[in-house]
């Protein structure tokens, strides 16, 4: 099989056209524009690091805040920067005082980092874990709500949710939900780590106390960049998992969350003050912006999803309705495919030896059930997936 030609618009990113990339939504790509702007601002800083981080950083820090806020619907005084989603949930989870007996809640689609993070916290204050099952196929949201409020009771402290769940590409209902849990006086934690240029995100709708999200995946803005959204009500009991000097400082031209998120130490901060650069690019690459963005990643990733339902033979797993621009799909058992270990399946690791192509499979919520997830950005092509259906099909056979 020959390999396909990724968009046209893959020029504007640097990824290896020998390899048919379609695996968007593990780590983002980031266009040689915005690296080369990041290059830029790690030159500035090392010729003047005093000038840098002491005098131009925190406006810089600002103008970025007020870039993202406006892109997220939110006010900029509520977000901070921190690394990634991951790092966004475990400052949250790591700020609460648990008592034994409470429970934080989640689902079986949730992030393995996140569940992770929930376990740690709840172990070392005796609090519990519950994970409601949200089925897979699903035929509709009600199914994931009635879930979520099912597995509910009087000792929940705080609900961690999905935007759009990571193993499965499923965008769950949280508009819905976030009101209803917090008419119980119950806190909402949105790990929105995919949404961010996936979805419309309205921060102000949405009303979560805490909603965390990354800016390298579907906005396409350097590694490193992640916020924390965190609505004002719940500032004060909040700390940076790097306590540093802003914990004691005197200034009172500042509220006290963002003194101590804004400097956690020295570091690179060159992927934060590129997320306006990134807004820019790739809403620019096609007429209508983010809007026609989103819509033609989403229509991208319903059709790479029935082209690979086609040639497996099987049902997609939920409606196009339920998807951002991540889909999952079920591959059959296959005595030649035994279920491998994460992130180093047998199939997995032919489709890259053999056709070169860089797409995830993995066990989830057991190694015995594997899942393909396709996620497409402006980069890729229907050619692309039409190449992996006709390797699925060959290995299949």
């Amino acid at each position: 099989m020959t390999r396909p030609d990724p968009s046209p618009l893959a020029a504007h990113w640097t990824l290896d056209r020998e390899v048919t990339f379609l695996n968007h939504g593990a780590f983002g790509a980031c266009p040689r524009e915005v690296l080369a702007l990041q290059s830029e601002i790690r030159a500035r800083m090392e010729r003047d690091p005093i000038d840098f981080m002491v005098r131009a950083l925190e406006p810089l820090l600002d103008e970025a805040r007020v870039r993202l806020a406006g892109f997220l619907h939110g006010d900029p005084d509520d977000l901070a920067f921190v690394d990634n989603a991951t790092a966004g949930a475990n400052t949250v989870l790591r700020s609460l005082e648990l008592h034994p007996g409470d429970e934080l809640l989640t689902t079986d689609h949730g992030y393995n980092a996140c569940l992770n993070a929930l376990d740690a916290v709840a172990g070392r204050s005796g609090a519990r874990v519950v994970i409601a099952r949200v089925p897979f196929p699903l035929r509709g949201p009600e199914e994931i709500s009635d879930a979520v409020l099912g597995a509910v009771t009087a000792r929940t402290r705080l609900v961690l949710l999905d935007h759009v769940t990571s193993a499965t590409g499923v965008v769950f209902p949280i508009e819905s939900l976030i009101p209803v849990l917090q008419a119980r006086g119950i806190d909402v934690l949105v790990d929105g780590a995919h949404a961010p240029g996936m979805l419309p995100v309205d921060l102000r709708a949405l009303g979560a106390a805490y909603y965390t999200g990354n800016c390298h995946k579907w906005l396409c803005a350097p590694k490193g960049a992640g916020f924390l959204h965190v609505r004002r009500d719940r500032q004060a009991g909040l700390r940076p998992l790097v306590i540093s000097h802003g914990a004691n400082s005197t200034r009172t031209d500042r509220s006290r969350f963002r003194l101590e998120f804004d400097w956690t130490g020295t570091r690179d901060f060159s992927a934060f003050l590129c997320i306006g650069a990134a807004l820019d690019l790739v809403g620019g690459l096609v007429p209508g912006g983010w809007e026609e963005v989103r819509r033609r990643n989403h229509a991208l990733a319903c059709r790479a999803r029935a082209l690979i339902c086609e040639a497996l033979g099987v049902a997609p797993p939920c409606p196009d309705s339920m998807l951002g621009s991540l889909a999952a799909v079920e591959l059959p058992r296959h005595p030649r495919w035994p279920p491998g270990a994460r992130d180093a399946d047998p199939l997995m690791g032919m489709l890259f030896a053999r056709y070169q192509i860089e797409v995830p499979i993995y066990g989830w919520p057991a190694p015995d059930r594997r899942w393909i997830r396709v996620s497409p950005h402006l980069h890729n092509s229907e050619p692309q997936y039409r190449f992996l259906s006709d390797a699925l099909r060959e290995a299949m056979a």
